[in-house]
């Protein structure tokens, strides 16, 4: 009986993980034959410099978490495509559907030694949530003075709003973080650090990539709009946050015309890398699965 239970939570796993792998297929696909590639691919510079930093802020994400993981588990190289998988899963099937698939690829590797697998992604998860929250406060009471953002048309109420509710979670979480919380004290500041260091990363590298389409504008203003860009994509009642960035950004640089159309390229160029990396590992995993059965 008791080697009976870890093969039928292996095969629970390995179920769950090829419906995920189908569901991540069937949506890339889908969304795939409504996206107009050749217009967004239109769009796109031609300096090499803007792939190289597209392709590095795509993989901060993945690369932070295998950072993570590998430290608490030892998880190989090959878990870089688990954690793809799980961004993308997360991106354009269904939120928090990828830490799903996670846990069930480190339960089908058998790699755990240290910690359990539920309770460390939680942890993670939690952690990245709650330094997101942070970053944004502090970034928020940064703007306000500086930047005058309550009377920019972005919606004061709202803006308020939102800080008091990311202001309350967050107090919550850390209420409670001795039943929210499995790992030790020390992992978790060396993972919200890691977490800090990725949103600090993927606000220069989205101002960098921003200044090399529009290099005309300097790199300052580019990474004064990213960090804003930051802030309000996290808070959770701002209306038409997009258009709201969009405003603001014509109102800071000007040239409204370029500015808009290089944000509508660079947010329909990463849905394309999300659905084309979608389409490959979701095709991959359930090419692999059949071959082992």
């Amino acid at each position: 009986m008791t080697g009976v239970l870890p093969a039928i939570g292996r095969r629970w796993t390995t179920i769950g993980s090829t419906l995920i792998s189908l569901a991540i297929l069937a949506t890339a696909l889908y969304q795939l034959h409504g996206t107009r590639v050749t217009d967004i691919l239109a769009l796109v510079p031609h300096n090499p410099a803007f792939w190289l930093v597209f392709v590095i802020a795509y993989l901060v994400t993945p690369a932070s978490e295998w950072v993570i993981y590998h430290h608490l588990w030892s998880i190989p190289t090959s878990g870089m495509i688990a954690l793809l998988r799980k961004r993308v899963a997360n991106e354009i099937v269904l939120g928090y559907l990828g830490e799903v698939y996670f846990y069930a690829w480190v339960r089908r590797t058998g790699l755990i030694t240290r910690s359990a697998p539920f309770g460390a992604i939680k942890d993670v998860a939690i952690l990245s949530a709650l330094t997101g929250n942070a970053v944004t406060l502090a970034m928020l009471a940064a703007a306000i003075p500086f930047f005058g953002l309550l009377q920019l048309n972005l919606g004061g109420k709202a803006v308020l709003y939102s800080l008091g509710v990311l202001a309350v979670t967050s107090f919550a979480m850390l209420l409670l973080r001795k039943r929210l919380f499995t790992l030790p004290r020390p992992e978790l500041w060396r993972i919200a650090a890691i977490h800090l260091a990725r949103i600090l990363a993927t606000i220069g590298l989205t101002a960098l990539m921003w200044h090399l389409v529009l290099s005309a504008v300097g790199l300052v203003w580019w990474l004064i709009l990213a960090t804003l860009r930051q802030l309000l994509s996290r808070l959770p009642l701002m209306p038409n946050k997009d258009l709201a960035f969009v405003s603001l950004a014509i109102f800071v640089v000007g040239r409204d015309g370029d500015v808009a159309a290089m944000i509508a390229m660079i947010g329909g160029l990463i849905l394309l890398t999300h659905l084309l990396v979608g389409s490959a590992l979701g095709a991959a995993g359930l090419i692999r699965r059949e071959a082992v059965v």
